[in-house]
C-alpha cells in the first residue's frame, strides 16, 4: 500500500503516520516526491486496510499496491528516477554511453582504449576487475590490481568506472574502488549479493539474468531497494534462447515494458546478447530507438588479442560512429516527443 500526503502535511504528520505503520507490525519507506512525500508500506503478508490510516491528520489517500515488487514500481513512485553519476546523469532526459574492454589486462590497455572512448563520447568507462568465466581455465581478470587500474584511468581521463561485484566477500574492495557497482547476470539472483548492494552508498547496475522474467528481475532490483539503495540501473543484455546465430536474443521489448512498469532508468548492453562485433552497431540503434537510457558496449583497440570477449568488441573508430549515430537517433526521437 501506498499512503499519500497531503501537500501541507506537517514533518510531525509524517512521523506520526511512521510510527503508526510500526505499531500494526509493518515496515514503513518515506517516499519524498517533488510536490508531496508518500509512505510506502512494506513486508505486510497479505492486504493492507487502508481505513487503519486514513483519518490520521495530512493523509489524503491510500492506494493498494498491485505489484510485487513495490519499491520498484510506478504504482509507488510515479516519477522517473534520475542517478547523478559524477558529472553526468542517468536518466530520462539523457542518453548515457558506457564503454571500455570485457576485462582490464593492464594499465597501458585500459588507458589506450579510455581515452580513445572518451575523445569518441563516452560518458562512464566499464571495465572488469574480477571476472566471471564459464571455464575455470579462463582468465579471471587481474582482481584488486584491476581495480587500481580503473582508479588511475578515472584519475587520468575524469571518466567515472563501472566494474563487476562478484561476491559477498569482495564487495568492500570494489566499493572501495568503484563509481557504479556492477552486478551480472549471474548474480541476479544472489539475494545475499543484491541486500549487501542496497546497503552501499554507490549506484548499482543491474544486469538481467539469462533466463530471467522481467518480474524476477524487478523483484531482484527490489532486494537492493528494500535495503535504502535505491540508485538502481537496470541493464538488459539479451536472454538465452534455441538461436545460435547470436550468442543470446537481445529483448528490446524489455525496454518499454520496464519504463512503463518501473521508474528505473534502463540500459542495454548489446556486446553481451550479440556476441559478434558485426551485431553490436545495429542491436545499439535499436536500442535507442526504443528508448533506453543508455548503452554499454565493448570497445578494445586490439581485439584480436583480448583476453575475454575480443570477438565482440568494437574498435574505437567503430565506437567513434556508433556515438553519433546514437546520439542523432536520440536526438531526433527527442525532438519529436517534445
Amino acid at each position: 500500500m501506498l499512503l499519500v500526503m497531503d501537500q501541507k502535511a506537517t514533518q510531525e504528520q509524517i512521523d506520526r503516520v511512521i510510527a503508526t505503520v510500526k505499531e500494526h507490525g509493518l515496515t514503513p519507506r518515506p517516499i519524498p516526491g517533488g510536490q508531496r512525500v508518500s509512505i510506502g508500506i512494506l513486508n505486510n503478508k497479505g492486504p493492507v486496510d487502508g481505513s487503519l490510516f486514513l483519518g490520521l491528520p495530512g493523509v489524503k489517500d491510500a492506494i493498494p499496491v498491485t505489484r510485487p515488487y513495490k519499491l520498484v514500481s510506478r504504482e509507488v513512485h510515479p516519477e522517473d528516477t534520475l542517478i547523478p553519476i559524477g558529472d553526468i546523469t542517468v536518466g530520462s532526459g539523457t542518453l548515457t554511453m558506457i564503454a571500455g574492454p570485457c576485462a582490464i589486462e593492464s594499465e597501458e590497455q585500459a588507458l589506450t582504449i579510455a581515452r580513445h572512448v572518451k575523445q569518441a563520447g563516452a560518458d562512464l568507462f566499464r571495465g572488469g576487475a574480477f571476472k566471471p568465466r564459464t571455464s575455470p581455465y579462463s582468465f579471471q581478470g587481474l582482481g584488486k590490481q584491476g581495480l587500481e587500474i580503473l582508479a588511475h584511468v578515472r584519475e587520468e581521463t575524469g571518466l567515472s568506472v563501472v566494474t563487476e561485484v562478484l561476491d559477498y566477500e569482495n564487495f568492500d574492495l570494489v566499493e572501495k574502488y568503484a563509481d557504479v557497482i556492477q552486478i551480472g547476470t549471474r548474480n541476479m539472483q544472489n539475494f545475499t549479493l543484491l541486500r549487501r548492494a542496497g546497503l552501499s552508498v554507490k549506484p548499482i547496475l543491474l544486469k538481467r539474468g539469462m533466463a530471467a522474467t522481467i518480474d524476477e528481475w524487478l523483484m531482484a532490483a527490489e532486494y537492493i531497494l528494500s535495503e535504502g539503495n535505491d540508485k538502481v540501473i537496470l541493464c538488459e543484455r539479451g536472454v538465452r534462447t534455441f538461436v545460435n546465430h547470436s550468442r543470446n536474443t537481445l529483448d528490446l521489448s524489455a525496454v518499454p515494458v520496464v519504463k512503463n512498469e518501473s521508474h528505473l532508468p534502463i540500459i542495454v548492453d548489446p556486446s553481451h546478447a550479440a556476441g559478434r562485433r558485426d551485431q553490436v552497431i545495429p542491436l545499439s540503434r535499436a536500442a535507442v530507438a526504443v528508448e533506453a537510457h543508455g548503452l554499454m558496449v565493448e570497445v578494445h583497440h586490439a581485439p584480436e588479442k583480448a583476453l575475454s570477449d575480443g570477438g565482440q568488441s568494437l574498435y574505437p573508430e567503430q565506437f567513434e560512429g556508433l556515438c553519433r549515430q546514437a546520439r542523432s537517433i536520440y536526438n531526433n526521437l527527442h525532438a519529436v516527443t517534445e
